[in-house]
C-alpha cells in the first residue's frame, strides 16, 4: 500500500481525518474503492432494485451552446456532452475516485510519476478501439494554451513533464512537479475524452464518442436530446437503460418548472430551488439532496478601475453579513461562506477566523478611497436563487449607505460575458479539492480567473500546496491562501449550497450528486 495511504489511515484512526476525507485522499492515490472501504472496516452500499430498460426521461435543465469540451465552462454543457463523451475518472458522492475509462492508476511515492491503465475493450461508437495514444492526444490538447481552455491551468505538471505511451493500454506521465490534484481534475466536466478526428467545432454536429448515448437534437434554449446506442461499457457498468433523454429548457423562473411538472410535461428537474422545494413535495415528487461546495462568488473584477483599490473591495465585503445572504438567497439550505472559496466539505479546508461585518469601517474605507458617493452596479443572472442572493448583498450595502444598483440579465447575455462584469455573482460548481478551485479561479492569468486577481505571494503558496499530498501539511498552506484571499477582499462568498433534485417517483439512479454530474447510464424508469 502507498506510504501516504498508510499515513492517511493512521490520521483517520487517530481522529485527525474524517471518513470522507480519508476516502478522497487514498483513492486519488490509486487505492481501489473496495480496498479503501476494507481499510475502514466497512463496505459500500449495494443497489437493491433491478433496473428496467426502456422509456424516455424528460428533465428540466438549461440547454446551453455546446463547445469543445475543454472549453466548457458550465456543468450543464458538460452534462449534455457526457451522453457520448466519457471521463477518465469519476468522483463519487462518498468522496472516492473511481476509474471510468481508466481501469486503475498508480502514483509514485515522490509524486512525480503517474501511470494510467486504460480499461480493455473500450470502443468508439464507430467500432474503433480506444487506445492509449487517443488518451495521450487528449492530454496534449488539454495542455494547449488556447483561449478559455481551463484545463491548461490544471495540467501545468504535465506541461512541464512528459507523456509516454507504453502500449495500447498504458501511459506514463512524468510530471514537472508533484501535483496532488491531477486525478481530481481528470474527473471534471470539461475533462472528457474526444476522438482524435475531432476538429474543435460543435461536438454535436458530427458526434463521435465512446459513451452510451448520441445527440439527436440540439436546440439551444429549447431542448437537447440523447438517444441510446450500443455501448462498450454495458458489461462493466450496466445500462444504459433509458431509450432517450430530453433536456427541456424552461428558462430560469422556478415557477415554469413547477407548472411543467404539474402538467406532466417533465419527469425531473436538474435542481430544485427556492419555494419549489415544498411545492414539488406537495406534488408527490421524490427529493434527493447532497451537501456540496457549490457556491455563488460575488466577485470584484480588479482590472475594472472601480475595484482596483483594495479599500473599495474591503469596504463592500465588510458591509455584508453572509448569513443573511444564505437565508434569503437559498432559504438557509447550506453552510455560511467565509469569503475565501474553500469549503469545509473539501478535505484541504483550513479553519480560519470567520469574516467580520463592520459597517462603520466599511464607510470609512470608501471615504478614504474616494468612493463614498459612487454608485456600484451588481450584475447577476436572472436565475431566481442567484438573483435573490445578489439582491440580499445589494440591500445590505444600500442599508449601509453604499449605493448599489442591480442589473439582472437573461442567460444568453449573462453566460456570454460572465468574465467581464465589474461586480457580479457567478455560480461555481463543486470541485473535490479546494486547491483545485483556487488554481482555476485565482492564479494569475488563469483562463477562468474572472476577478483579475494577481498576487505573486498567492501564486507561490499555491505552488507549494499543489505539491503536498499529506492532509495536515497542505492545510497549513491552505490557511495562508485563504487568508490572502480574505485580506485582499477578492470576493464576497456568502454560502455553500445544499443541492436538491425532485423527480417523479418512477425515476431511479438519478439522485443529485455534489458535482451535479449526470450519469446517464445509471438512470431508469420503474413501471
Amino acid at each position: 500500500m502507498h506510504i501516504l495511504a498508510r499515513r492517511h489511515l493512521r490520521d483517520h484512526q487517530n481522529g485527525r481525518l474524517s471518513r470522507r476525507e480519508f476516502l478522497t485522499r487514498v483513492t486519488a492515490l490509486g487505492v481501489s474503492v473496495p480496498l479503501a472501504y476494507d481499510l475502514l472496516g466497512t463496505a459500500p452500499v449495494a443497489a437493491q432494485e433491478a433496473p428496467v430498460a426502456g422509456g424516455t426521461l424528460r428533465m428540466q435543465m438549461p440547454t446551453l451552446a455546446l463547445c469543445d469540451p475543454r472549453l466548457a465552462d458550465w456543468p450543464e454543457i458538460g452534462n449534455m456532452l457526457r451522453g457520448w463523451l466519457e471521463p477518465l475518472v469519476t468522483y463519487n458522492a462518498d468522496g472516492t475516485f473511481t476509474g471510468h475509462l481508466l481501469e486503475r492508476w498508480e502514483l509514485s511515492e515522490d509524486g512525480l510519476h503517474l501511470r494510467l491503465h486504460l480499461r480493455p475493450g473500450i470502443l468508439w461508437q464507430n467500432g474503433e478501439p480506444m487506445v492509449a495514444e487517443h488518451v495521450a492526444h487528449n492530454l496534449r490538447r488539454w495542455c494547449e494554451p488556447v483561449p478559455r481552455n481551463g484545463l491548461a491551468a490544471v495540467m501545468e505538471a504535465v506541461i512541464q513533464g512528459q507523456i509516454e505511451v507504453v502500449d495500447d493500454r498504458m501511459l506514463d506521465l512524468t510530471l514537472g512537479f508533484p501535483d496532488a490534484t491531477l486525478i481530481a481534475s481528470m474527473s471534471d466536466y470539461n475533462a472528457l475524452i474526444v476522438h482524435p478526428s475531432y476538429d474543435g467545432a460543435d461536438p454535436a454536429v458530427n458526434p463521435l464518442g465512446s459513451g452510451p448515448y448520441r445527440p439527436i437534437l440540439n436546440e439551444v434554449g429549447k431542448m437537447q436530446s440523447l438517444e441510446k446506442v450500443t455501448w462498450w461499457g454495458t458489461p462493466v457498468f450496466g445500462g444504459p437503460w433509458l431509450d432517450r433523454i430530453d433536456y427541456v429548457d424552461l428558462g430560469t423562473a422556478p415557477m415554469r418548472a413547477l407548472e411543467a411538472a404539474q402538467a406532466g410535461l417533465i419527469d425531473a428537474v436538474d435542481q430544485t430551488v427556492a419555494d419549489n422545494i415544498r411545492a414539488m413535495e406537495d406534488l408527490g415528487w421524490v427529493a434527493s439532496q447532497a451537501e456540496s461546495s457549490a457556491t455563488l462568488a460575488v466577485r470584484f473584477q480588479q482590472q475594472d478601475p472601480t475595484f482596483a483599490d483594495r479599500r473599495v473591495r474591503q469596504a463592500l465585503q465588510l458591509a455584508v453579513d453572509n448569513g443573511i445572504v444564505l437565508d434569503i438567497g437559498v432559504n438557509g439550505l447550506g453552510i455560511r461562506g467565509e469569503n475565501h472559496h474553500v469549503s469545509p466539505l473539501q478535505p484541504d479546508y483550513a479553519r480560519v477566523d470567520p469574516p467580520a461585518t463592520d459597517i462603520p469601517a466599511a464607510q470609512a474605507l470608501l471615504a478614504e478611497a474616494g468612493f463614498a458617493e459612487h454608485t456600484f452596479i451588481l450584475t447577476s443572472l436572472d436565475d431566481t436563487w442567484q438573483a435573490l442572493s445578489c439582491d440580499a448583498v445589494a440591500a445590505q450595502l444600500n442599508d449601509a449607505g453604499i449605493t448599489v444598483q442591480r442589473q439582472i440579465l437573461p442567460g444568453a447575455e449573462y453566460w456570454a460575458n460572465w468574465r467581464s462584469y465589474g461586480f457580479s455573482g457567478t455560480y461555481w460548481n463543486m470541485r473535490p479539492l479546494g486547491v483545485q478551485v483556487l488554481r482555476l479561479a485565482y492564479r494569475s492569468g488563469s483562463a477562468w480567473n474572472e476577478t483579475g486577481f494577481s498576487n505573486p505571494d498567492f501564486d507561490k503558496a499555491l505552488d507549494r500546496a499543489l505539491g503536498i499530498a499529506g492532509a495536515t501539511e497542505r492545510q497549513k498552506v491552505m490557511a495562508e491562501l485563504e487568508t490572502i484571499l480574505r485580506e485582499e477582499a477578492v470576493l464576497i462568498q456568502p454560502f455553500w449550497r445544499s443541492l436538491t433534485r425532485h423527480a417523479t417517483p418512477r425515476l431511479r439512479g438519478a439522485a443529485i450528486l455534489p458535482t451535479l454530474e449526470h450519469r446517464h447510464h445509471e438512470w431508469w424508469l420503474a413501471p
